[in-house]
């Protein structure tokens, strides 16, 4: 008699690796004198940011969920180009969406975007209180009810009391999900009041400790995070040696219910 194969045991959790990038729209800064020298083609389309923009690409596909700040949405300097649906279409990563946050009448027009291997069940967009108007943050939903897994991608503004405003608003949202991640170059370190203040209001973790990202030529302060809630495991945080602006990259790898994040339906846009 053979013996029936047992079926496999379905597993507890499941994996996802988790990105985080300022792009800069597309500009590569090496220096801080490059901020004064480059300020002409800052605001032109190159061929130099899109081969930039393509070596990004070329990264992508190693990972899950991507969050983008500092995304062209489609002006001058960017070619008109969106550079979020062209990562995501070069890179062959099937969903995208973004939030155009901060227009410059046609020469440059900023966007948070998100980049994802999987379908989220909805993409709201969310403007941030700030005395001056074009901070704002993005949350997918991936799943549904008690299973949900909630990322956000922020932006924040070079203001301590804007931050302050921002972070307690960020705070509200996330509060009532107990998958949650926040992710985004915040403009500050992980021991400023701003963030104790988040920590405080919402189940968002500090991080075990602090990973530089900016400048990215010589790293000295962690203004990028990838912050998640005590019921994630995040096992671990780096960053890319490639430099696409001037930010490196930070990634992350999280553990998470294997029933959390299971997309029933969603959209594409």
């Amino acid at each position: 008699m053979n013996r029936a194969a047992h079926p496999q045991a379905a597993p507890a959790e499941r994996r996802l690796r988790l990105l985080s990038c300022n792009i800069l729209a597309g500009a590569s800064v090496q220096r801080y004198s490059e901020y004064v020298t480059r300020s002409l083609t800052a605001v032109l389309p190159g061929r130099n940011k899109m081969d930039n923009l393509d070596r990004l690409a070329e990264v992508l596909p190693q990972f899950d969920v991507i969050g983008l700040q500092e995304a062209d949405a489609g002006s001058l300097r960017s070619g008109f180009l969106n550079q979020t649906r062209y990562l995501a279409e070069t890179s062959g990563m099937p969903f995208w969406s973004h939030q155009p946050n901060r227009p410059m009448a046609r020469l440059a027009h900023s966007a948070n975007g998100l980049i994802s291997r999987m379908e989220p069940n909805s993409v709201l967009d969310y403007p941030l209180p700030s005395r001056i108007p074009g901070r704002g943050a993005l949350l997918a939903q991936f799943g549904e009810g008690d299973s949900t897994l909630a990322v956000m991608v922020a932006h924040l503004s070079l203001s301590a009391p804007a931050r302050a405003k921002q972070l307690g608003f960020i705070a509200e949202l996330l509060q009532d999900f107990p998958h949650a991640v926040l992710m985004g170059d915040l403009n500050t370190e992980p021991h400023s009041a701003e963030m104790h203040y988040l920590f405080s209001k919402c189940g968002l973790q500090p991080p075990a400790q602090s990973t530089p990202t900016f400048p990215s030529w010589k790293p000295r302060r962690a203004l990028d995070h990838i912050l998640t809630s005590a019921a994630i495991q995040l096992d671990k945080t780096w960053t890319l040696p490639q430099a696409f602006s001037d930010h490196l990259p930070l990634a992350a790898e999280i553990r998470l219910p294997s029933h959390v994040g299971n997309v029933t339906r969603g959209r594409r846009r």
